[in-house]
């Protein structure tokens, strides 16, 4: 008895130093180890699994007070049954959380899943072993350090910017997060995304489900602020939203029109709303005309709205963004519903409003088939943290070579997690993507 109780003294010591080590190598304070339950939750918080750290510290809690109630080890009373039962489902539970726990930070530390095994059989032999081991580090990965901002798994390092300098004239993006709080913890919908966007240029904007393309749309806007640095022609979005909010058009995949309205009201009622009030009558109306030439608006114009076909209302609800000629412009999935012929003229026209010196950012899921007419692809993804991060920002045909790939919808399939059929390798591309920014920077800078 007297060995097995130095013992457990000792490897629980053990166990510590090990969990101390571990914490440092994420930015963690090091004595979180000493707190029997919270420091599962602070594991937790490492490795992405912040609600199985919440249960496992309230089931330690749990299942120390019921081992001090049932201490004489003798079932003589109802009550006793019960707290003997409620103690080995709460010890069953622990452990399911526990290994939840385990697999993240071996998943974090790119180590094979057996050591969760010998992590449960002799915990305080595999927390040295990884904590002291120099060659164990959270590859790629590691928390963020600032104070008080705990959250999910983000790659590090990767806040290079783009082949980007700032540019006087046209979109500079600089956000360093783009995040929500929740009950439980700080989640990162997005981070670390830098790039430049010059006058002129049609981009897409491409990424699997969740990787951040509605919440950059929303920070580049301003609809949801980051923390971050929007520049649109050298003015400060943020700083000075009231005035810039006029010069960024965004058409959401639902037409927002009046249907009984011919589309020559629609447009000159938008016309009315979006032009400032010192621009006279004749402008208005020369305004709302080249509008509708551009968008191959003019026949028809008498026609009611709701008699118009699918392609014909996004091109209205397109002319009633455009009809304050905003410097940036974003469409989200405006071929959506759309055939091939359709999409191809609707692209057609916004590579026209492109080339009349405005910036256009166009989200959609049917890529190749116009993939010709952009300039520029942004390419977003979601880490091994569930964040959403820059994969690759620069030419499509440049895309394809840097994903290996000879379609749009192969370097999205690349991104992709396993879990949505795709080949789950974001963070590859991140870290390829982001050392290669870093040594271009390097190579511009010497």
């Amino acid at each position: 008895m007297l060995y097995t109780g130095l013992y457990n003294l000792i490897a629980e010591l053990l166990y510590i130093v090990g969990l101390w080590k571990i914490f440092r190598k994420f930015g963690q304070k090091g004595w979180y180890a000493l707190i029997p339950g919270y420091r599962y939750y602070r594991l937790g918080v490492c490795s992405g699994k912040d609600l199985d750290g919440i249960y496992c510290f309230i089931l330690e809690i749990g299942i120390r007070i019921l081992s001090f109630m049932s201490d004489d080890g003798d079932i003589r009373t109802a009550g006793q049954m019960a707290v003997a039962v409620l103690l080995m489902v709460g010890t069953i539970l622990m452990v399911v959380f526990e290994i939840r726990i385990i697999l993240g930070i071996l998943r974090v530390f790119k180590l094979p899943k057996i050591w969760a095994v010998v992590w449960e059989l002799l915990p305080w032999f595999v927390a040295l072993k990884i904590g002291l081991g120099k060659q164990y580090k959270p590859v790629g990965f590691a928390m963020l350090r600032e104070e008080g901002r705990e959250g999910g798994l983000v790659p590090a390092d990767l806040s290079a910017p783009v082949d980007n300098q700032a540019i006087e004239n046209g979109l500079v993006v600089s956000i360093k997060e783009r995040k929500v709080r929740d009950l439980t913890r700080t989640r990162y919908l997005l981070k670390d995304v830098h790039l430049s966007i010059p006058n002129g240029s049609l981009v897409l904007l491409l990424g699997g489900s969740g990787a951040g393309k509605t919440t950059l749309i929303s920070a580049i806007n301003g609809y949801e602020k980051a923390n971050a640095e929007i520049l649109l022609n050298g003015v400060n979005v943020y700083k000075h939203y009231n005035e810039m909010k006029h010069r960024i058009g965004f058409v959401p995949q639902q037409d927002l029109l009046r249907m009984n309205d011919t589309v020559q009201k629609t447009l000159n009622d938008a016309a009315l709303l979006r032009l400032p009030t010192r621009v006279d009558s004749k402008e208005k109306s020369e305004r709302i005309h080249s509008v509708m030439e551009v968008l191959g608006l003019t026949e028809g114009a008498d026609g009611l709205v709701s008699k118009k076909s699918g392609g014909q209302k996004k091109r209205i609800s397109i002319g009633v963004e455009l009809i304050s000629d905003p410097d940036l412009f974003i469409l989200d999935e405006p071929d959506s519903g759309l055939d091939g012929v359709l999409a191809r003229e609707l692209f057609e026209k916004l590579r026209g409003v492109a080339d009349g010196g405005n910036i256009v950012i166009v989200i959609t899921h049917t890529p190749d088939r116009v993939i010709d007419l952009f300039d520029k692809v942004i390419v977003l993804a979601k880490d091994s943290g569930k964040v959403g991060r820059l994969a690759y920002y620069g030419a499509p045909r440049d895309a394809m070579a840097f994903f290996e790939k000879d379609s749009m919808e192969g370097i999205v399939m690349a991104v992709n997690g396993k879990d949505e059929g795709g080949e789950g390798r974001a963070d590859e591309f991140i870290e390829k993507y982001a050392k290669m920014t870093t040594e271009k920077g390097a190579a511009v800078n010497g």
